[in-house]
């Protein structure tokens, strides 16, 4: 029986499954987005939340440095250590969890594994700009489908007659 479980072996052995973790999550402090699949995301994530929550809150230099050793021991990677500390926690500051996102994109051709995007939060710009524009637009009023409908058929009918135009000039 599997009561209280959590870990999700990947259909790997221990040391090859830690070794691809560390890789995926030096990946994904790099690159800030990586695409793998569903089961790897959500392993990705229990693995590499931790290590980003460490970069928080620290107060003097010796914790700092334990830090560092600590997270080092999981990614081996002095350059993905470096930026987790310096650009990736001032960015996670402010924020009390929840430092990584996962998109689904749909199944892969070959084996129909599920396949998603898993990135850090704070980076996609296209979803902050979002944010921040819907927070200042003011909510309008829902037009009907008749006002829509019939200002899409009237440019549609000019142009198909400008091509006619220009047809028969020919």
């Amino acid at each position: 029986m599997r009561h209280k479980k959590k870990i999700n072996h990947l259909g790997r052995t221990s040391s090859h499954r830690k070794a691809m973790l560390s890789n995926m999550a030096n990946s994904l402090i790099l690159h800030k987005r990586i695409k793998t699949t569903l089961a790897k995301a959500k392993a990705l994530r229990m693995y590499v939340e931790p290590l980003i929550n460490k970069t928080k809150n620290l107060t003097t230099v010796e914790a700092k440095t334990n830090a560092q050793r600590v997270v080092f021991s999981y990614l081996h990677d002095k350059v993905a250590v470096k930026e987790l500390f310096t650009e990736v926690a001032e960015k996670i500051a402010d924020r009390p969890g929840g430092y990584t996102r996962i998109l689904k994109l749909g199944s892969r051709v070959g084996d129909a594994a599920d396949i998603c995007i898993i990135e850090l939060v704070d980076y996609n710009e296209n979803m902050l700009k979002a944010s921040k524009g819907s927070d200042d637009k003011k909510k309008t009023t829902r037009r009907s489908r008749r006002s829509t409908a019939t200002a899409d058929v009237a440019p549609a009918k000019v142009v198909s007659s400008e091509v006619k135009d220009a047809a028969r000039e020919e």
